[in-house]
């Protein structure tokens, strides 16, 4: 982890994703966010972790057919 990297509450990361909490925990269980680090009682998740889910989940994306490339 970076020193410069800040560290996110469950809150914060589901609102970088544009989830709900609840939906950022189950995206935990599933696998698809990494699982927090500990602090103690604490649960926190780093913030390159998370945007690299999201840049994942670019990487993964179909491209959608333009129009002229259908009229083609």
């Amino acid at each position: 982890m970076n020193p410069n990297d800040h560290l996110l509450t469950a809150r914060e990361g589901a609102a970088l994703l544009h989830i709900s909490v609840p939906t950022f925990w189950r995206r935990v269980a599933d696998g698809t966010v990494p699982k927090p680090i500990k602090i103690g009682a604490l649960s926190r998740w780093s913030q390159a972790e998370l945007e690299a889910v999201i840049e994942r989940a670019k990487s993964r994306r179909v491209p959608v057919a333009t129009e002229a490339a259908c009229q083609a």
